[in-house]
């Protein structure tokens, strides 16, 4: 009898950035991606907001709802034995209130039965982390670049360049650090800024164009495989062109089925002779 997976636990993650062990991460939004990634190893899926532009043709991430952060999380966690999922909690799910937050964070953990949810914003989230926490939700926060928000920072922009900008994401950081979360994305910062801050708080650091120094680094499971074509990040290394792949084959059925050449005999039912001909005399053909 195959021995069964070990879920992945906080603790688990947590002693890997003690030890020094890099922690991988990736995004998953369906059923065969969450088997796909989870079979591989990965130790953190992130069914992240990004859904909207890869998963769903929105222009950006601020459209996506909670029905349909719900709609992706829930298969993914069905599929998945090992990895840590992560649930994205979307534009205007938790900015309203703390109440509204802590509302919205239940739904994501306990329907989507992930095993946290993570949410964007530094200094100014704190409170709610430290709410979400306090009503049991393991929380993983979200500094720098942030996509939700991403028209008040100037647009996709390397955040954090000057001293007031990096001196602020460090306090971003203390802060959301203070207030629990247990892990921090640190999107599109330089890495020196990556390294201090990785090197002040006790939470995981994940990286996204943050550089090596982080405790762990994260990619768009579209960006990692080729299949995103309107814009590939500076900071995405993309290690198989799986569009021109799977567009290949889509090609190649279609040029079998107009020349007859699929389905064959080895891929087709056939009936007895016998009953074959019995069954003609019945059909008159």
């Amino acid at each position: 009898m195959a021995e069964e997976m070990q879920k992945l636990s906080i603790p688990d993650l947590v002693s890997m950035k003690r030890e020094g062990k890099k922690i991988s991460m990736i995004t998953a939004y369906s059923y065969p991606q969450g088997l796909l990634v989870d079979e591989a190893g990965i130790d953190i899926i992130l069914v992240g907001d990004s859904l909207g532009m890869v998963e769903l043709g929105y222009s950006g991430t601020t459209p996506v709802t909670m029905e349909e952060m719900l709609a992706h999380i829930k298969p993914v966690t069905r599929a998945v034995k090992r990895a840590h999922v992560v649930g994205d909690m979307p534009f205007m799910s938790y900015n309203v209130s703390i109440e509204q937050a802590i509302t919205n964070a239940g739904i994501l953990y306990k329907e989507g039965a992930c095993d946290s949810i993570k949410l964007e914003g530094g200094q100014e989230m704190a409170k709610t982390i430290e709410a979400i926490i306090r009503a049991g939700i393991p929380t993983f926060g979200h500094i720098g670049l942030t996509p939700q928000t991403a028209g008040m920072l100037g647009g996709f922009k390397v955040q954090g360049k000057s001293l007031d900008a990096a001196k602020k994401l460090i306090d971003d950081a203390i802060a959301v650090d203070e207030a629990g979360a247990f892990a921090i994305v640190l999107e599109s910062i330089p890495r020196q800024l990556a390294k201090i801050i990785s090197q002040k708080v006790k939470a995981i650091t994940i990286g996204i164009g943050a550089g090596m120094e982080c405790d762990g680094q994260v990619l768009v499971f579209h960006d990692i495989l080729g299949l995103f074509k309107r814009f590939t990040p500076k900071f995405v290394k993309v290690y198989a062109n799986a569009w021109d792949y799977e567009l290949k084959a889509i090609k190649d059925f279609i040029d079998e089925v107009k020349e007859q050449k699929f389905p064959t005999d080895e891929f087709t039912y056939t009936m007895k002779e016998d009953v074959l001909n019995e069954l003609s005399k019945y059909a008159g053909v």
